[in-house]
């Protein structure tokens, strides 16, 4: 009789008929999902809620399937927001069963999504959004809105994609004080993906709609930062011929990505742990205090406490930026992301080149587990990139994982190989015998320097010091009339090679 009422849409009378039935019957797990169901359809949230309930403590092994029912009650009934609790409830008792619908946190889902609405509720909105939808529309739809929606959400390539375990800890977390404006640190070796997952911790915020600005600090010399920072006024140094406004300033209502942190000047630290602890900012040149309100990221690929110690880094200023601290395991050691980022961008650079979408052979698996990813997701992405190149057939295979200089990825280092390079490593230790260590040091950094075309900041990841150290060093030789290698040297010698 229940179900002719639903039918008719008289859902207090469905409910009225579940609930006699019970009183007739006892307590069947089943009566109670009907109940529930008519209930929610009546917009009755709370009765409906104690219904699922009830049917959940009845039959403890459907207890899944009950609030999964529940949610999509709640979805049918065109209340997004009351329908996202008992899914991902649902989720967390029986993630595979709930997979197809919700995505918080899921392993297996990485398909933007777009979520609607009958009308414009932003507590549905925000929910939607905290549920891992990239936007949300209002309905009825206007065609022009929701072709920019799916333009912006189509085009956007920086998805977040994992399986392993480990990294799924560390999303967990970002998602737990994504919402919150505490300042977050973001650690892990380079390539690991430390600015992707900023950007996911600022979309999964109360910010996500304003801007996300991003500012390296390794690459920006220490006589400009302070500038490209907190601004400057018209006057403040030769050639401030105008007012300037800094990154403070741009990311305003939103965050700020404060990349590499651990290379910034000691003296900038200072004012940056002033701009933290007082939300206001001086503009260079400026002579009243600028309000802000952001929140910041910071990343570094160093451990922040041995800098403390070393005295590059102030520790006020890690204690104010680390409240909580994502820190990001390298690839070697989340080895189900390896094959899910690799079949990730196989599709992505298939697309971006015109080829065809081939999938990766049983061999070529075995030969991307297998390697060490010492440059981590940036490497294996460059690596499949260049692989979806030199693929023929039907298939990615093996032949066609190779290193950079065209050796196949599993033999660049064969038995003879690495026979050669001990005795190499030998007699370089024998050459270093009767030399000081300032002689060693020097000579290490000129010839990475140069190894690295006169790139400063990778010479600094090579050599394991900061970028400041390196800079002084190559100061001190230069004093002493020692060549040193100009930045940009790789761009003259292609412009060379070409002419």
């Amino acid at each position: 009789m229940g179900e002719a009422y639903e039918t008719a849409n008289r859902f207090d009378d469905a409910a009225q008929s579940y609930q006699q039935a019970i009183a007739a019957k006892g307590d069947v797990p089943g009566y109670y999902n009907n109940l529930g169901n008519a209930l929610a359809k009546a917009g009755k949230i709370d009765e409906a809620k104690a219904a699922y309930t009830k049917s959940a403590e009845l039959d403890p092994p459907s207890a899944a399937t009950a609030w999964r029912n529940f949610g999509i009650s709640l979805y049918n009934a065109n209340r997004l927001g009351d329908a996202v609790e008992p899914l991902q409830k649902s989720a967390e008792l029986d993630p595979q069963e709930s997979a197809d619908l919700v995505s918080p946190g899921s392993l297996d889902i990485h398909v933007p999504i777009v979520a609607c609405g009958i009308a414009s509720d932003a507590r549905a909105a925000v929910a939607a959004i905290h549920a891992g939808a990239k936007e949300y529309i209002p309905l009825p739809p206007d065609p022009e809105l929701i072709a920019a929606v799916l333009a912006a959400v189509a085009n956007d390539s920086r998805d977040l994609v994992y399986r392993d375990e480990a990294m799924a800890k560390v999303i967990r977390l970002a998602q737990q004080i994504a919402g919150s404006d505490a300042s977050v640190m973001v650690t892990g070796e380079s390539g690991t993906g430390k600015e992707v997952l900023a950007r996911y911790v600022h979309t999964r915020s109360h910010r996500a709609k304003k801007p996300f600005i991003s500012i390296n600090c390794a690459a920006i010399p220490e006589h400009l930062l302070e500038s490209e920072l907190f601004g400057h006024e018209k006057g403040a140094f030769t050639g401030a011929i105008a007012r300037r406004i800094g990154k403070f300033e741009e990311a305003t209502g939103g965050t700020l990505l404060l990349d590499e942190i651990s290379e910034m000047d000691v003296r900038l630290q200072s004012k940056l742990l002033r701009a933290i602890q007082e939300r206001v900012i001086d503009r260079v040149g400026g002579t009243r205090p600028v309000p802000i309100d952001i929140r910041i990221i910071a990343t570094s690929n160093r451990n922040l406490a041995d800098c403390v110690r070393e005295g590059t880094f102030r520790e006020d200023l890690l204690f104010r930026l680390n409240v909580v601290n994502l820190k990001i395991p390298p690839l070697r050691e989340r080895p189900a992301d390896i094959l899910e980022l690799a079949q990730h961008f196989a599709r992505k650079y298939a697309d971006a080149n015109g080829v065809p979408v081939r999938p990766i052979s049983a061999e070529a698996r075995r030969v991307l587990t297998t390697n060490r990813w010492q440059g981590n997701v940036r490497e294996l992405e460059n690596t499949i990139h260049r692989s979806v190149l030199m693929a023929q057939g039907d298939e990615i295979g093996a032949d066609a994982i190779l290193s950079p200089d065209g050796d196949r990825l599993d033999l660049a280092k064969t038995a003879p190989a690495v026979a050669h390079a001990t005795l190499a490593a030998e007699q370089v230790t024998r050459a270093l015998v009767g030399r000081t260590v300032a002689d060693v040091e020097r000579d290490l950094i000129l010839e990475t320097l140069k190894h690295c075309l006169g790139n400063r900041t990778h010479a600094a990841n090579i050599l394991g010091i900061s970028i400041r150290t390196l800079r002084n060093k190559l100061n001190e030789y230069a004093d002493g009339g020692l060549p040193i290698t100009p930045a940009g040297a790789g761009d003259y010698q292609r412009v060379a090679a070409t002419a």
